[in-house]
């Protein structure tokens, strides 16, 4: 789940955190075991949510509740260049994944498909599973509320907290051309064209 608050109050990107229980998964997750490629013939969300880690754990996505993270070790995501993967891990309602190092295209994936992720040795190692943990991603802090500890990750910079709030590199481009078109056909509006 995203809270943005400054102040008690909503707005637009100030501070973003996530919060949620972690699921613990071992190093060398790669994306056939993320979403199984016999599911690979859907794109939908929720379709690929349904069966998100069932050959690590048959009854993950039963257990598991919106807004919850993966916590996980080195190489996560490793294997295809799969786009199903992330998008089956937010389809599932997973807020993001924090692991020891990420495959790299399963990195760039994420931020396209709006998953955030967080790259920490500290929080890989020294988090379990069941704890419940808060991310702020304008600061990379990670607070380990259960064990009353905390650890460090690059932040998300700005641009890509944009990607991730915009719901993924589609959405976020959508909305750019979007936003530009309304301006072209306003300005030509004015100009009496």
């Amino acid at each position: 789940m995203f809270v943005r608050e400054r102040w008690g109050e909503e707005v637009f990107l100030e501070e973003m955190k996530i919060k949620g229980s972690v699921w613990k998964f071992g190093q060398d997750i790669d994306t056939d075991a993320i979403i199984p490629a016999r599911y690979l013939n859907t794109s939908d969300p929720e379709e690929l949510a349904r069966h998100c880690m069932e050959d690590v754990d048959p009854d993950f996505v039963r257990k598991i509740e919106r807004g919850d993270v993966i916590v996980a070790g080195k190489n996560f995501g490793c294997g295809s260049s799969r786009e199903h993967a992330p998008i089956a891990i937010k389809g599932a309602g997973i807020s993001c994944v924090i692991a020891r190092t990420f495959a790299r295209i399963f990195y760039r994936n994420s931020f396209n498909m709006g998953l955030p992720i967080f790259e920490s040795v500290e929080a890989s190692d020294m988090i379990s599973e069941g704890d419940e943990i808060e991310v702020d991603v304008d600061s990379g802090i990670i607070i380990n509320i259960t064990k009353k500890e905390e650890y460090r990750a690059l932040p998300i910079p700005r641009f890509m907290q944009k990607l991730i709030d915009d719901g993924g590199l589609i959405q976020h481009i959508v909305k750019k051309i979007g936003n530009r078109s309304q301006f072209t056909v306003n300005e030509n509006r004015q100009k009496g064209n």
